[in-house]
C-alpha cells in the first residue's frame, strides 16, 4: 500500500504543531507528573482540541466526532505522542473505549457516552488484569454473581491491579467471570460501571514511572446491571480482544522516540561529529528501525477490520516498545550521567530520564504484558485459535539449569549418546496443538 498520507496529513500536522506550540510548555512531560499544573494544562488542551473538533477527529458527527479518516486519526495521534501525549488520561476513552462502545454498545450506551468522550468532559479506566491474571486475561478470579438464580444483575467482587488513571476516572470498563463453567473464551463479560458506585476502592501504587497513576481496585459486591453489559454476556474476551487492537496502535510511542531524537541532535549542535562512530551507528539505526515501527502501525491501521488485525498491532506493539527501549538506551549513552538529571536545568528539561523510566516496563514480565507473551499472542492471532496464557507460558521446572545439572540432559551413558535439547516450555510447548 502507498504510506505516503499526503498534503491533507501536512496541513494537518501544521495546525497540530501550532496550537501544541502556543498551549503546551516546552517543559511538558505528560499528566502525572510532581506538579500539578501539568494535569490542569492537559484538561484544558483537551477542550480546547474538543472546541476545534480534533479530540475525537475520525469517530463520526452523529457521536460528537470531527468525521475525519483514520488517516487523520493517525497524524493526530503522532503528534500527540511527540509531545508526551498531551490529551492526558483522554487517549484511553478517545483510542479505544469509544470505539468498542460504537462497535459492542447498545443506542442508550452511545448516548450516553460517546459524546461525553469525545468533548473531553469524563475520564475511563479498565479493569482487566489482576494480581493473578495479567498476561492470561481469560483466567481473571473476579467474580459477578447473580443477584438471584433467575434475576438480571450481578454483584461484582474482586480484585484489578495496576489500573491507569483510576483515582481520577469516572468510568471503568470492568471485565468479571460471569459463566464459570464455560470454556474460557465464553467466560468473561464486559460492564461500563461508573467509579461512584458502592463497593469500589482505590488505593495508588507507587511505581518507578514516577508520581503516581498506576492503581489497584478492589469491588465487594458492585451492583451491575443488564444495562451496564457491553456486548452480550460470556463475550468478553472476544469484545476485549477486537477492542484492545485499538489501543495497541493508539500509542504512538515511535513518535515520541523520533522526537527526542531529533531534539537531541539539535541540542548537540557541533558537538555531533565528535560523538563516537559507534553511537553513530547505533543512531543511524535507531531512526531506521522507527520507520519500521512507524510502517507496521501503519499497516494496522489499514488492517483495521480485517481477521488479522490483533496480530498487525501485536507486531507493531513489538517494534515500538522495543524501539523504546534503544532509544532510551542509546540517548543515556550520549550523555552520560547528565541523562539521568530532571528539572528545568536537565538536557531536554528532563524528557530523557522521564522517557528511559517510561521504556523499562515492556521487558519485564510483570506488571505488564512483555514483549514475549506478545510474541506468542501475536502467533496465536495468526493461527486463528485460542490459547491459554497459563498454559502457553508455563515454564519447565528445569529451565535455566546448566547442562549435566538437571537440566537440558542428565549425566550417564545413555544421555551422552541424545542430542541435547533445551527442556519443554513456551518455546518448544510438549503438544503445540493441544495447548
Amino acid at each position: 500500500m502507498d504510506y505516503d498520507l499526503g498534503d491533507d496529513a501536512r496541513q494537518l500536522r501544521d495546525r497540530l504543531r501550532r496550537l501544541i506550540s502556543e498551549h503546551i510548555p516546552d517543559d511538558f512531560l505528560g499528566a502525572c507528573t510532581t506538579d500539578p499544573q501539568d494535569l490542569a494544562t492537559t484538561e484544558s488542551f483537551c477542550k480546547l482540541l474538543a472546541a476545534e473538533d480534533l479530540l475525537a477527529l475520525s469517530w463520526p458527527e452523529e457521536h460528537g466526532g470531527g468525521g475525519g479518516s483514520i488517516w487523520q486519526q493517525t497524524v493526530l495521534r503522532e503528534e500527540m505522542w511527540a509531545r508526551h501525549e498531551p490529551r492526558g488520561p483522554q487517549y484511553m476513552g478517545i483510542n479505544w473505549v469509544g470505539p468498542a462502545i460504537m462497535r459492542y454498545g447498545t443506542p442508550a450506551q452511545k448516548t450516553q457516552h460517546l459524546s461525553a468522550i469525545a468533548a473531553g468532559e469524563v475520564v475511563w479506566c479498565q479493569g482487566f488484569s489482576e494480581p493473578e491474571a495479567g498476561t492470561d486475561l481469560a483466567s481473571l478470579r473476579t467474580r459477578a454473581v447473580p443477584e438471584a438464580p433467575d434475576g438480571p444483575g450481578w454483584r461484582i467482587t474482586g480484585q484489578k491491579v495496576w489500573t491507569s488513571y483510576a483515582q481520577m476516572a469516572s468510568w471503568c470498563v470492568l471485565a468479571a467471570c460471569t459463566h464459570p463453567d464455560a470454556p474460557k473464551p465464553k467466560r468473561l463479560t464486559l460492564f461500563l460501571l461508573p467509579m461512584d458506585r458502592p463497593g469500589f476502592t482505590v488505593r495508588p501504587i507507587p511505581s518507578m514511572l514516577g508520581p503516581h497513576h498506576l492503581n489497584e481496585m478492589f469491588l465487594d459486591e458492585v451492583p451491575a446491571s443488564p444495562s451496564d453489559v457491553l456486548g452480550e454476556p460470556g463475550d468478553g474476551w472476544r469484545v476485549m480482544r477486537e477492542a484492545l487492537a485499538f489501543e495497541r496502535v493508539g500509542i504512538a510511542r515511535y513518535a515520541r522516540c523520533e522526537s527526542l531524537l531529533d531534539r537531541m541532535r539539535t541540542e548537540l549542535g557541533d558537538d555531533w561529529a565528535r560523538l563516537p562512530e559507534s553511537i553513530r551507528v547505533r543512531w543511524v539505526r535507531a531512526l531506521a528501525d522507527l520507520r519500521v515501527a512507524r510502517l507496521l502501525a501503519y499497516r494496522a491501521v489499514a488492517l483495521r477490520d480485517d481477521p488479522t488485525a490483533g496480530a498487525a498491532a501485536s507486531a507493531a506493539r513489538i517494534v515500538t516498545t522495543t524501539c523504546d527501549q534503544q532509544v532510551a538506551e542509546l540517548l543515556l549513552d550520549v550523555l552520560g550521567p547528565a541523562a539521568l538529571d530532571s528539572g528545568a536545568t536537565a538536557p531536554l528539561h528532563g524528557a530523557i530520564e522521564d522517557h528511559w523510566r517510561y521504556a523499562q516496563p515492556p521487558s519485564h514480565p510483570a506488571p505488564l504484558r512483555c514483549n514475549e507473551c506478545s510474541l506468542h499472542v501475536m502467533s496465536w492471532e495468526n493461527t486463528g485459535e485460542y490459547r491459554t496464557a497459563a498454559r502457553c507460558y508455563r515454564l519447565c521446572p528445569r529451565r535455566g539449569q546448566a547442562p549435566g545439572a538437571g537440566g537440558w540432559a542428565t549425566s550417564g551413558a545413555k544421555s551422552r549418546d541424545r542430542r541435547r535439547r533445551p527442556p519443554r516450555g513456551p518455546c518448544r510447548p510438549r503438544r503445540p496443538w493441544r495447548i
